[in-house]
Parts: C-alpha cells; structure tokens; sequence
C-alpha cells in the first residue's frame, strides 16, 4: 500500500510501481525563495542536578524501614491468593473452575508419569512434582490461567544430567538395569540407595539450585536476562529440543536398551546405537506403539480442529493408558513377551530428605539455564494470557513463584517445573478463571497419589514414549510457520534455524548458548552494517523520504540530504563515513589529497617559468586557482532521526565529516537529533565555533530552508560559517 501523507492528501507511490512521475516543486522553486527563512529555537529548561547521595540514602532508608502496614502489604503482595480468594465470585466462577481442573488434572496423570522417564526418574516423582508445583502456584501466581508443572524441554535437560551423573557414579549407562522400585525408594533413610535413588537425588538437588537461581534473579531484580531470549531463538530451540525429545524415547517404542549418549552430537550417537540394536527389537512393544499412535494422533487431530465446539477435549492420553493397562495386565506381556513395564508405584508420600549438597558443585553450573528458561517460559506465557484476559502480572513475583515450585518441592522428591503452553490451552479453553483450578487439579493428583498409583504396574513404558512423542506435535509443527517467518523477518528465521539446529545436533545447553550468542551477534551486524539512504523531497509538503523506495519525489539542487539509520559507534563508525561518501559521491579525504598533489604539481610547473625566490607567491597562486573547484551541491544535510544515541568515537567522526567537508566549500547541517544526541555533540565540542542553531535543526526541511536561504543570500557557497 502507498505511504500516505498528511500534508496535501499527496501520495508517496513506491518506486516498483507504474505510476507516471509528478512535477514537483523545490525549496529553489520560485514560490519557496520568496519565503524568508526564520530559525525555529527551543530553549531548553533548567535541570536540577540529582544528589546520587540523598537519593540513594533515601531509597535505603525506604527499603530497610518496617511497619506494620508495609509488612503486611509485603506478605500479601508474596500470596496473591490472600488478595482474591476473598473476593472469590462462588457462583459465576466456580463451575468453569471445576472443569478446567478437573480435565487438567485427568490429562496430567499420563504426562506426569511419561515425562518422568524423560526426566530419568521412577513415574511416582513425576506425579509428586505436579501435585506440588500445583499448590503453591495457586499460592503465589499472578496470572489466573497459566497450568505449571512438567515441561518436555526442562526434564530433557534434567534427564541429560541426571543420566550422566549416574555414570560419573559407576552406575550402568543401560536405563532398565539395577532399578529396585519400592523398596530402594522407602528405604533411602536407611542408607540403602540404588540406582533410582540416587537418580531422583540428582534431579532434587538440580532442582532446588534452579529455584535458587529464580529467587535470586528475583530478589536482584535481573529478570532482563529473559530478554534475550526472543521468540524465535525459544521457538528454535523447543523445536531443536524436541528432536532430542523424540529420539530419546524411540528406545521404549522399540523396547530396546542402549546406553543415552551425552555430550555434543548426543542425537547422532543415539541413532547410531538405535540402529546397531534395531535387531533386538521388541516386537509386543512396536506393536503397541504403533497402536497406540493410531489413536492418539487422530484424537488430537480432533480436539484441535472441533474445539471450538467441543465442551472439553477427549481424553486421549488417559483413555490410552487405561486400555493399554488392562491388555498388559490380562494378556500377560511382561511375561509372555518381555515387555517393559512401569513397575510398583507406591501409594503416598515419601519422608522429605534435603538435596545433596555434595553434588552442587557439579552441577551448579547446569541448572542455571534450566532455571532461565523455566522463567522465560513462565513469563511470557503468562504476559500472553494476562494480555488476552485484560489484566496484569508482576513477571518479578512469578520469578518468585516458579523459584518457590522448585525450592520447597526439591524437598519432597520432585524436579523442575514451568509453566507448560498445551496445558494452559486447556485450562482457558474450558472455563478457568482463577488459579482455584489449581487446587481441583491437585487433588486429582492426590487421589491418584493415594489411591489409583498402584494399577498402573502393567502399563507399558512404550506407551509413556508414545504421549511423550505426540505431545511434541506443537512444537515440530513450527516448520510449517518457516515460511511465513521468513516473509515477515528473515534474521528472526535464520536465527530460529542456528538454535534448532545447534540444540538437536550438538546440545540443549549448546544450542541455547549458541542461540543467545547469534542473536547478539545478529543485533551488532544489524548497527555496524545498517541501511543508508538519500532523501528527496515531495511536492508541496515537508516530507522527505528515501529516493530509492520512491517515485514521485525530486532532488534538490544544492543540497543532498543523507539518512543513516542505525546508532553511530565506535562498530559502525566507518560504515557510516563510507555510506556518506558513497551516496553524496564527493569524499572530501581524497579531494583534499588531490588539490594537494595538484597544488605541487602546478607549483612545479610555475617554477620553470619563473625564478625560484617567487616560490611563496606561486603557492599563494597555485591555491587560489585550485580553490575554484565547484560541485554540484553546497550542502549536505543528515537525518538523525533514526539515530539514537552517539558515543566518543561516533562524535568524533561527526566532527572529523563536518571539518573535512568544509575544507572543500561544503557546509554539513545535521536535523531531527534527540535531546541525548544534541548534549552528546555539545559535551564533545562539536559547536565550540559555531552557533547550534546554525548547525542542528528540528526537521530536514528547516534545514534545507536554512541552507536555500543562506546560499541565495551569498550568492554562492565559501564554506565559511553560517553564523
């Protein structure tokens, strides 16, 4: 669509169009040198110098002191629930609060327990850690809908440490050897830890030091890091992830055992280990996987294309894992065909025991990207729903709560929690309204905990690996969004591309480092080497756009105006000179080294005319001659308007522009600068000679009256000062 102006209901018609060009007038045009020039000058106002002291004093004195009021207002403000749950609305709020629970819960049972093999853990932690994260989010959350809990990416990452733990400790690298169940699990206080033992260990205490990191970021105040975390580079990397997701479980849909490889090129490895072993395949469990991916994946193609007329999405998960528990447990297939199967899951709760403090200095180090991105995870998707649902959360007091679901549940035999986007989908699109479906879907989880656990012995572990794989179906769906990224931002999908690829090919952890730091390095490309463009002027109104994008625009004689468009600094301060010197089509470096090299070859000449004591006046002539060089324009005005701040080396280069130019007859005016440029260029010195009004003005056709003005007045153009 064309650019439409304001001013004279004039049109700026793109340049790949087929509209005729217009007839346009220029301030040289009759009509504008009649006009007599008056600089526009704001006067700046005073500003009060801030006494670092007495504010910092003041600030200290305020967060230190303690009242009963702001006690009580700092307690409340920790447990929103203490602010709305007594402004509970029972009877318009309840019903949708109830079913949104209800479905949640009865849809986290079966992701609970298959995402803890992902996790490396028994299925029993997994539903521990729902229950809990479940909890004290309706506690301390502020967004009303978001479901946290277990997230695929986090328990990937967990798992990865965990199983590499194990092997440090000399445990067998096979996931289905020296696992003891119940009793191994009941009898930690006892001493007596075996391979499951030590596993949930791992995951507890790489939990706690993730929710550590959260209320520490919390506390400082540091949530920013989730800044650089943009769309695209999560997007990338949940879709790179979920590569690695995926191959880690096709070993239950084989029921095959291999070693998990670690490291950077895990996935390859995996495949390869996947592929020497594929002859051991189990084929009760293929069978199975297969089954249970002919219904689960049509179900799921169901709820989402009819939900908008479904009440509430069919259960497939759960419907799965009953009817494959009851043909596992009646047919027998763990011992007729070997099959691998859950195992005892025991009934209630464990005694809580505190991480182990000797495995933090190992993976320390490990939990801090688990815990940014459990954050950003959790903030954005909140700010989503809060956004769609009007009204606001405090991404500092999720920090908090998604920190607390980590710390107190490490205790308690759990790992990483976040919020997890399907499960929110779920809780909006069946009448959540409050975090009250929290407590609902906790205590499904409890009645499973106490209850249900035990009947799911016979359920097959290929069974979990196939929830756990079509649940992934989000997240590999975003190729199909490829091309309409690449429309809108090709960066943005060229850094999507780096993330994925770098966390599926060589790492989780790597190809969020590596993602972050090509997003970095996409940002500084973007500033050193930014779009440069001449303006040009449209009949009739004040604007001036770019000459290349445009049509119906005009040159003005005797004056180019230049537009950068990105900061000017010490990266891109010679990309800048070039981009001038380029379009302007004068470098005034070389024309002065010219005039020199011409100055000493007419002097040459002069001196074999003429004696050698003549030499002073002949330089005198020689200059005067040289110095009649004309160009077709006298002066050059930048646009700063896209320019947001200057710093030593970028001053520098605007003083060394401007001194340079002059020394050819060329003036440099500078417009549309903001308040930070303009004292930037004033603490430099760039108008210790010159009167600012001279030299900055408020918009490019002050200036170019300015300089149309000046130039009709002196008849031609010295290069002397406008003052």
């Amino acid at each position: 669509d064309p650019f439409q102006s304001t001013a004279g209901g004039m049109t700026l018609t793109e340049a790949n169009t087929a509209d005729s060009m217009l007839a346009l007038s220029t301030p040289s045009s009759p009509a504008m040198k009649n006009r007599k020039y008056s600089p526009i000058i704001l006067e700046e106002q005073e500003r009060n110098t801030l006494d670092v002291k007495k504010i910092a004093a003041k600030r200290l004195k305020k967060c230190c002191s303690c009242t009963p009021t702001k006690a009580k207002d700092f307690f409340v403000d920790f447990f929103p629930a203490i602010r709305w749950f007594p402004k509970y609305k029972w009877k318009e709020w309840i019903l949708g609060d109830i079913m949104s629970g209800l479905i949640v819960g009865i849809l986290l049972v079966p992701q609970s327990i298959a995402y803890s093999l992902l996790a490396g853990q028994e299925p029993i932690y997994g539903l521990y850690t729902s229950f809990f994260a479940c909890i004290i989010y309706f506690l301390m959350g502020t967004s009303k809908h978001i479901s946290v809990g277990i997230f695929g990416v986090l328990c990937l990452m967990i798992g990865q440490v965990v199983d590499r733990e194990l092997q440090f400790a000399g445990f067998d690298i096979y996931d289905d050897s020296n696992r003891t169940g119940q009793a191994e699990m009941f009898n930690q206080s006892a001493g007596a830890c075996g391979r499951s033992c030590f596993a949930i260990r791992i995951g507890s205490t790489l939990t706690f030091m993730a929710g550590v990191y959260q209320v520490a970021m919390g506390i400082f105040q540091v949530g920013f890091i989730s800044v650089y975390l943009s769309d695209s580079l999560l997007s990338g990397f949940a879709t790179g992830a979920s590569f690695t997701i995926l191959t880690s479980q096709v070993k239950y849909l084989l029921g095959i055992s291999i070693p998990r490889a670690h490291g950077p090129g895990s996935l390859v490895q995996t495949w390869v280990h996947i592929f020497k072993n594929i002859h051991t395949t189990n084929i009760c469990d293929l069978v199975t996987s297969l089954v249970c991916l002919l219904i689960l994946v049509p179900l799921k193609e169901i709820n989402e294309c009819y939900k908008s007329k479904l009440k509430a999405p069919i259960p497939g998960e759960l419907l799965v894992v009953v009817f494959a528990t009851l043909v596992s447990h009646y047919g027998h297939l763990n011992a007729k065909f070997n099959s691998t199967i859950a195992g005892n899951i025991p009934t209630g709760f464990m005694a809580p025991t505190s991480p182990d403090w000797s495995l933090i200095p190992r993976i320390a180090a490990d939990a801090l990207p688990i815990s940014i991105i459990g954050f950003a995870i959790t903030v954005s998707l909140s700010e989503m729903f809060a956004k769609k649902h009007g009204y606001t959360v405090r991404a500092n007091q999720e920090m908090f709560a998604i920190g607390t679901c980590n710390i107190i549940p490490a205790f308690f035999h759990c790992f990483t929690t976040s919020a997890a986007l399907a499960k929110t989908l779920v809780k909006e699109s069946t009448g959540c309204r409050t975090q009250f479906s929290s407590i609902v879907t906790a205590l499904v989880l409890l009645l499973v905990l106490l209850v249900i656990a035990p009947l799911f012995y016979s359920l097959q572990k290929c069974v979990l690996g196939v929830i756990t794989i079509v649940n992934l179906r989000g997240a590999l769906r975003k190729f199909l969004e490829l091309p309409k990224m690449w429309k809108v931002s090709k960066v943005d999908t060229v850094i999507w591309f780096v993330t994925m690829l770098s966390s599926a090919l060589i790492s989780t952890e790597l190809g969020l480092l590596i993602g972050v730091s090509f997003s970095v390095i996409c940002v500084i490309a973007r500033t050193q080497m930014p779009r440069a463009t001449m303006l040009g002027h449209l009949e009739g109104t004040e604007i001036y756009e770019d000459l290349g994008r445009y049509k119906n625009l005009q040159k003005l004689s005797g004056v180019k105006i230049f537009r950068f468009e990105a900061p000017l600094y010490y990266a891109n301060k010679e990309s800048f000179k070039a981009s001038l010197y380029k379009h302007v089509g004068v470098n005034p470096t070389l024309v002065i080294m010219a005039k020199k090299k011409a100055e000493r070859k007419l002097i040459r000449e002069m001196k074999q005319k003429v004696k050698v004591n003549a030499c002073a006046s002949m330089k005198t002539e020689a200059t005067v001659q040289l110095s009649k060089q004309e160009f077709e324009f006298h002066t050059v005005i930048i646009d700063f308007s896209v320019i947001q701040f200057l710093d030593t080396a970028g001053i520098a280069t605007v003083k060394e522009v401007s001194k340079d130019y002059k020394q050819i007859g060329i003036q440099i005016l500078l417009s549309n600068c903001n308040a930070l440029v303009i004292d930037s260029l004033r603490n430099g010195g760039y108008f210790e000679n010159d009167n600012i009004h001279t030299l900055v003005f408020y918009s490019v056709h002050d200036a170019v009256m300015f300089a149309s003005n000046v130039h009709q007045k002196n008849g031609d153009w010295e290069g002397s000062n406008l003052c």
